[in-house]
């Protein structure tokens, strides 16, 4: 499973570039917006830190014409900008259109919810696609559920789309992600670092350092 980071924040993209774990970046308005830079400021500085890995950046634009538009602009950022797009009728249609067009835009349909909409989104050729599992749960219904009837439907039909699991609030979300044989999942900085902590390895690595120096071993 690939792991994306969820943020527009350079230093956490930094961080989980230098563990070795990068796969990509996702962003959205309210991500950019926490960091109190100028939009595009802060996109191209994303781009120039992960020139080679997938960075996904969200239109605004709600009409087809308009999507389309803002979609190949923001394509010409950079060669690995992913368009995310809204799972809304003119969002599917601007992607089914420029698909057609054999317009170089990748594209990532964002705010998808339902099995029925990543149907959708593999259907008119999205390159990515994104169920929010945890608002899902938000709403009282099972968002891993709702994944594990996605990955069922692309992989009987074997859809190309790859799916993102986005929203992800805890490590159990990931786990289960990882379990399900998910492509992607896309974590918040903060879950990524709870992944690698255990309070078995802190006790364990205390007591191995603590007999190490009992017994006089030094590198």
């Amino acid at each position: 499973m690939k792991i994306f980071v969820d943020t527009a924040v350079l230093e956490e993209i930094k961080a989980v570039k230098e563990m070795g774990i990068l796969d990509g970046v996702t962003t959205n308005p309210t991500l950019v917006s926490k960091t109190g830079k100028p939009w595009k400021e802060a996109i191209l500085e994303i781009l120039k830190e992960v020139p080679d890995k997938p960075v996904s950046v969200e239109v605004i634009a709600t009409d087809c014409e308009g999507i389309k538009k803002e979609a190949k602009e923001l394509a010409k950022l950079g060669p690995n900008v992913v368009v995310k797009i809204p799972c809304i009728e003119e969002g599917l249609r601007a992607i089914s259109e420029m698909h057609r067009e054999g317009a170089k835009v990748k594209t990532n349909v964002t705010l998808v919810f339902s099995p029925l909409q990543a149907l959708l989104a593999a259907k008119v050729g999205a390159t990515y696609v994104s169920p929010f599992i945890g608002r899902i749960d938000d709403i009282s219904y099972d968002g891993m559920q709702v994944l594990e009837e996605i990955v069922d439907i692309y992989d009987f039909y074997g859809f190309e789309t790859e799916i993102i699991a986005a929203s992800i609030r805890h490590v159990d979300h990931v786990r289960r992600c990882a379990a399900l044989g998910v492509d992607i999942a896309t974590i918040p900085f903060k879950v990524i670092k709870q992944m690698y902590r255990h309070p078995l390895t802190d006790k364990g690595l205390e007591r191995f350092l603590e007999d190490a120096k009992k017994a006089g071993i030094s590198i």
